[in-house]
């Protein structure tokens, strides 16, 4: 799970991502209920800790576009040049509205760092969500604006702020990324290390000259490979909307469904995927977007949550651009040509076990 609210979460919300492995908090989350993003997200944590002590709880922090509303702002006022400013010194750069750090000034690296410091040694948050990662790391983002070699810099900057937040963090906390990517030349890999596991989304829209095939099959393949190595992998897909929101398609657009049928229509392919891909710390949710403020979509239950799955019996087979895999109770047809996936249920009866 994934999610935000501006308020705080009924204890009926809460109940339900009791029943979840990992949750993220993510920005903007019980900030006008508590006083500050970190305030909301450490009461809901604490209250969702109290309901499944075994639930990971992940805090949310972009690596490169301020969002506001947190209480370490306070400090940031005091950073100068904390921002990337063109050259007509504008510094609302990402979309024309949001302001990016400038990842090459070592005193807003310590700021950023330190803020993750404090949020993950309360006891109840698990581990740090690490979002921002593509526009940080794509070495178009923002060069026009801010010129090459300031985008270098920024990179480079980008990676000492990897390693020092482990440091800073410690070895039992978690760093899960927004990383894995067919974009890149190995599809995230390449940076990998730093983290315990990867965050997807953006899966299923292909940038460049790669066509769609050709970028969901790289991407299983990376997702594959990750996963044989522990490497924790949550998987996303958008139910509806599974299109590009910026001109260098690194940003996901969704829409609302209206109808559980329609939900579960659209549920089958990306699970099929996941399940091609899946190995013991891997996780999925399919979801119309972050938010909880508009409605209760977000805690959709689908049947096949309830079904037993079993063990793999080995990894998938690959033909072309379909694949086969079979699991324990399960036997799952992918067909990426298509669309499509065929997931056949030994076992007809959801509850059994």
């Amino acid at each position: 799970m994934h999610i935000r609210k501006e308020t705080s979460y009924t204890d009926k919300e809460i109940e339900f991502m009791a029943k979840l492995p990992l949750v993220t908090f993510e920005k903007a989350n019980g900030h006008k209920d508590h006083g500050s993003i970190e305030a909301g997200t450490l009461v809901s944590a604490r209250k969702l800790k109290q309901a499944n002590p075994k639930t990971k709880i992940l805090y949310y922090r972009n690596v490169i576009v301020h969002y506001g509303g947190y209480a370490a702002d306070k400090e940031l006022e005091s950073v100068s040049g904390a921002f990337l400013e063109d050259k007509n010194g504008n510094t609302k750069l990402v979309r024309s509205k949001v302001k990016a750090y400038d990842l090459s000034n070592p005193v807003l690296r310590d700021w950023w760092v330190q803020a993750c410091k404090t949020m993950t040694s309360d006891t109840a948050i698990d581990g740090v969500f690490l979002d921002g990662n593509i526009k940080a790391l794509e070495t178009g983002y923002l060069a026009r604006q801010i010129g090459v070699v300031k985008k270098k810099e920024t990179m480079a900057g980008y990676h000492l702020m990897m390693k020092q937040t482990r440091e800073a963090i410690g070895q039992d906390k978690l760093m899960i990324a927004n990383i894995l990517r067919a974009r890149f030349t190995e599809g995230g890999l390449e940076y990998i290390d730093y983290f315990n596991g990867s965050y997807l989304e953006g899966f299923f829209h292909n940038v460049g000259k790669m066509s769609y095939e050709e970028y969901v099959a790289k991407g299983i393949d990376t997702i594959q490979k990750a996963a044989r190595q522990g490497k924790i992998i949550a998987f996303t897909a958008g139910l509806k909307g599974q299109g590009n929101s910026s001109h260098m398609g690194i940003d996901e657009a969704h829409g609302f469904i209206d109808s559980f049928e329609e939900a579960q229509a659209a549920f089958s392919y990306p699970l099929g995927i996941f399940l091609i891909c899946a190995e013991e710390y891997s996780y999925f949710r399919p979801h119309e977007g972050y938010s909880a403020n508009e409605n209760e979509n977000w805690m959709r239950w689908f049947p096949e949550y309830d079904r037993p799955l079993g063990a793999p019996k080995g990894p998938a087979m690959k033909n072309g651009y379909t694949y086969t895999r079979e699991f324990e109770h399960a036997t799952v047809k992918l067909d990426i040509s298509k669309r499509s996936a065929d997931i056949k249920w030994h076992t007809l009866d959801p509850d059994t076990k």
